[in-house]
């Protein structure tokens, strides 16, 4: 993503945050999760600070870890504001090569399905090698995907696809998608359309930005984890613990960190 579109992004990303949405569920699953390990925990791609900032209101040191120096001003402003700024501790850094010093974590999370930026196969695994770096031994790394089924995809393919209305004070943001598939490197490329609109529905502005995913199956994401030292220990087909089948639209994955043989 080029840093010239990171205030569009971080714009559409706080706004996307702060309302009600299908992601919200996932808020209860990493702040209990965090509350059964316990912490300090690290989450990756934090972005504004949502997971973070619910995670520090259980009492729960959290490092907070993201490229954008300008969401990780927005999410410093939103703990202070709340009083737990000596909760958490934001830090610069690509998830791909990110440093916490001083400790390893009982926990890290990587909500937001933030996984699938990580767009080649040497991205993957270098992230997977600082998170394992980073654990203590038998720690636990938790995150989640979609579930690439193909026909949905390819259904998808050259439509735009209605994502949500999403509150920005007064305003409304209204949120498509336009997704074109590379499937032989497995990269979906998104063109994404916001339109906000003032409480009398005119049109204030319009932007567009780009965004790719690497989308993963669930048999690829084992072998990765397994080539990192990481063994994987639950799989959920949604944060509320449901089995995960053919049918399930998420994959969330539990893995530890275990030891080389």
């Amino acid at each position: 993503m080029g840093r010239n579109l990171e205030p569009i992004m971080t714009d559409y990303y706080n706004f996307f945050s702060g309302s009600t949405n299908d992601f919200d569920q996932d808020i209860t699953y990493f702040v209990e999760l965090a509350k059964q390990i316990g912490g300090p925990v690290i989450e990756l791609g934090c972005g504004t600070g949502r997971c973070s900032i619910a995670i520090a209101q259980e009492g729960i040191e959290v490092f907070g870890v993201d490229f954008s120096a300008e969401k990780l001003k927005i999410a410093k402003k939103k703990a202070d504001d709340l009083g737990l700024g000596h909760k958490i501790k934001w830090v610069e850094a690509s998830i791909t090569n990110f440093h916490v010093p001083g400790k390893t974590f009982p926990l890290v999370i990587m909500p937001d399905r933030s996984f699938l930026q990580l767009i080649n196969v040497r991205d993957q695994l270098s992230a997977l090698k600082s998170i394992r770096r980073h654990l203590d031994e038998g720690g636990m790394f938790a995150f989640h995907v979609f579930v690439p089924h193909l026909r949905k995809l390819t259904e998808m393919e050259g439509k735009y696809t209605f994502r949500g209305t999403f509150p920005a004070g007064e305003d409304e943001i209204e949120v498509y998608d336009f997704m074109e598939l590379d499937t032989f490197n497995q990269i979906a490329h998104i063109t994404r359309y916001t339109e906000r609109f003032n409480i009398r529905g005119e049109s204030l502005n319009r932007q567009k930005t780009k965004i790719r995913l690497r989308y993963a199956f669930p048999s690829e994401l084992s072998h990765l984890l397994a080539v990192c030292g990481f063994k994987i220990q639950n799989r959920y087909g949604s944060f509320y613990h449901a089995p995960f089948d053919a049918a399930s639209e998420e994959l969330v994955v539990e893995a530890v960190k275990i030891a080389r043989r």
